[in-house]
């Protein structure tokens, strides 16, 4: 089971994407579309495993939770 976290970054610019199952830990997203595209890499790396995918506010609360299933299938 992979668990991603999406946090906003403290000095406002963007999102980092935390996983342990990133190659370096983390991974940032600029831009006004930061948030969805973290979830979409998220989802786009998982997508031969089950995953969680956390998204927290400004505060460190869960603001929404995402269950995403492994796609992958054996022939």
């Amino acid at each position: 089971m992979h668990v991603y976290e999406v946090r906003p970054r403290k000095d406002g610019r963007g999102a980092d994407l935390i996983s342990d199952d990133l190659p370096f830990g983390r991974l940032w997203y600029g831009g006004p579309n930061a948030l969805s595209n973290a979830i979409g890499y998220a989802m786009h790396d998982s997508r031969s495993a089950d995953a969680i995918i956390r998204v927290y506010d400004e505060t460190g609360n869960v603001i929404e939770t995402q269950e995403h299933g492994g796609e992958f299938k054996e022939w």
